[in-house]
């Protein structure tokens, strides 16, 4: 370039020469050649070339600087351009306010928790006979199971003399608007004769049902007793009513009562025909505003509302700025190409393309998503619109979460902070690699596992148990523990299944596991290599590199517009 320069000064020097000479000269060399103006226009041409060039040169010196200032860090760029950085202040600050969102919540979602929890142990106690924890409750017995139909009735009926908690009944909720519903599902025809080894089954279902109602005192309360059930055809019994309740406790935390509905069933299962009955409580809460909340010296507060609009506003505001960012990183990138493409006749890579997508924005703009979404739920929650706690809590954990891998990004501005992110990247596709071939390997066991092991042993019953289970062996847990249940059902498959263990755990642990570690070690002394040794540049890398401009030097200050918005200073 400086070569060219010259080379054109020195051009324009000799032609400016020609033209101020005097006239005898001029006219003495335009008689003697023939062509009188040439040496002018020639003159003209060269004076416009170089003009051109200098343009060039300006333009793609003005790229780089563009492309120098898009990679700098965010320090860097407020020495570059003196704005200052308020995107890492923004992110910062959401930083603090999503975590302290998510801990009110999760403080309030524990209490839901809790109170659930409690209530569904107490209902058990209450309802089902002879019932103890952590303990499968079955009956074996006709008469067994008749006493405890009666039993979870008649405590049932007697709720408000009985129970510690304050439970109120829910009229209309059973068969002919009755309050509690007692059912028995069976085969529409069902004959069995093991001496013959003869059955006639109908498989169509027939639900038979009463209803009883406690808030009604009449003599029908007492039906119940007379209901028959079909044990030659017999497939479940099944429970069924619903309780109030209110949870004061969250008066604590300075929250308003919820008023709750529980909906219980108690399944007494027999569709084995097994001769053990299964039984079960379950209980689903649904929460709702009180009609008439009324708390001695406590005034209704919407602070927890303010904030959590002020939480959807700061990562609305992060959100355009983060999608700002991508965008211009876009048209960056497109400019960057077309440059290439036109000045230089060459392509730009993909690796180099892919420089101008920050990764991390991407993560911003999903976790502010997610923190939006989740806290227009939570004041819907709060206001007792809705009770999607799990959904609610998915949304705020998630965002919190990759709100806080976030922090890496702004960690990886400093050397010796980049070695986790740097590592991950080199290894990232290897381990991908290795993962494919590990998981084919992985869902052969868990497959042959739960069809060889699944009768015999209680963590092989289901594919996902068994995946559990072999995942706790890969990092060593429970193994004495798998051994000692595997049940002698017969010597062939305690056989297979001291083979199946035994190779699998050798396989994983020695081989596949100890390869992993050595695909992240591998990755790693090769970035410490490299940092000794001189790195390869990309194109990309060695284009900005030509620009010798610090951000100090003032020459990435351009001209401030009065149209300067907002958005615009927030770099």
């Amino acid at each position: 370039m400086a070569s060219s320069n010259y080379t054109c000064i020195q051009d324009s020097a000799a032609e400016k020469d020609k033209l101020f000479s005097s006239v005898t000269s001029y006219g003495s060399q335009d008689l003697s050649s023939g062509t009188p103006r040439p040496t002018g226009l020639t003159g003209l041409t060269g004076l416009v070339g170089c003009e051109h060039e200098e343009e060039e040169e300006e333009e793609e010196e003005a790229l780089r600087r563009k492309l120098k200032y898009f990679f700098m860090s965010p320090c860097d760029k407020y020495h570059a351009k003196g704005r200052k950085p308020f995107k890492l202040g923004l992110q910062l600050l959401k930083i603090i306010i999503v975590t302290v969102q998510l801990v009110l919540f999760g403080l309030s979602n524990q209490m839901v928790v809790t109170f659930k929890e409690e209530n569904t142990a107490s209902f058990k106690h209450i309802f089902l006979k002879d019932y103890r924890d952590n303990v499968p409750h079955a009956i074996h017995t006709q008469r067994d199971l008749y006493s405890h139909i009666y039993y979870a009735i008649e405590q049932y009926l007697a709720l408000p003399q009985t129970s510690l908690g304050q439970y109120a009944y829910v009229s209309g909720v059973g068969v002919n608007g009755s309050a509690l519903s007692l059912c028995q599902r069976y085969f529409r025809k069902g004959s069995i004769d093991p001496i013959n080894d003869t059955y006639d089954i109908d498989p169509r279902v027939i639900t038979d049902c009463i209803g009883l109602d406690p808030l009604h005192d009449s003599t029908e309360n007492n039906d119940f007793k007379n209901f028959t059930l079909m044990f030659h055809k017999l497939i479940n019994v099944t429970i069924e009513f619903q309780l109030k309740a209110i949870n004061i406790q969250t008066i604590i935390n300075n929250e308003i009562p919820d008023c709750y509905t529980f909906a219980i069933t108690i399944v007494m299962d027999n569709k084995a025909h097994s001769g053990r009955v299964k039984v079960s409580l379950q209980n689903h809460a649904s929460i709702k505003e009180c009609k008439d909340p009324n708390v001695s010296g406590h005034a209704e507060s919407y602070a927890r509302e303010f904030f959590d609009v002020m939480v959807a506003f700061v990562c609305l505001l992060s959100l355009l700025l983060c999608g700002r960012s991508i965008l211009r990183g876009v048209l960056l990138q497109h400019e960057y190409v077309q440059f290439f493409k036109h000045r230089l006749s060459r392509p730009v890579c993909w690796g180099d393309r892919m420089e101008f997508i920050n990764g991390w924005y991407i993560l911003l703009v999903i976790s502010d998503t997610f923190t939006i979404i989740g806290s227009f739920i939570k004041i819907n929650i709060e206001s007792k619109n809705l009770s999607s706690y799990d959904v609610c809590g998915i949304l705020l954990g998630t965002s919190t979460l990759l709100v806080w891998v976030g922090v890496i990004r702004y960690l990886s501005f400093f050397q010796k902070y980049n070695i986790l992110i740097v590592t991950l990247r080199a290894a990232f596709p290897n381990v991908i690699r290795f993962c494919c071939c590990a998981a084919a390997i992985y869902m052969g066991y868990c497959f042959c596992g739960w069809i060889v092991l699944g009768p015999y042993h209680a963590k092989f019953r289901s594919l996902s148990m068994v995946s559990e289970c072999l995942f706790s062996l890969i990092n060593g847990d429970d193994m004495f523990v798998t051994f000692a249940e595997m049940e002698h059902s017969g010597t062939l498959v305690w056989i297979f299944s001291q083979v199946y263990l035994y190779t699998f755990i050798s396989l994983f642990i020695y081989m596949v596991l100890s390869l992993f570690i050595a695909l992240i070690t591998g990755a790693y002394d090769t970035i410490m290599a490299q940092t000794q040794e001189q790195m390869r540049v990309t194109d990309l890398h060695a284009f900005i590199a030509e620009c010798t401009d610090t951000p100090s030097s003032g020459k990435f200050r351009g001209p401030e517009g009065s149209s300067c918005s907002f958005l615009c200073c927030c770099d």
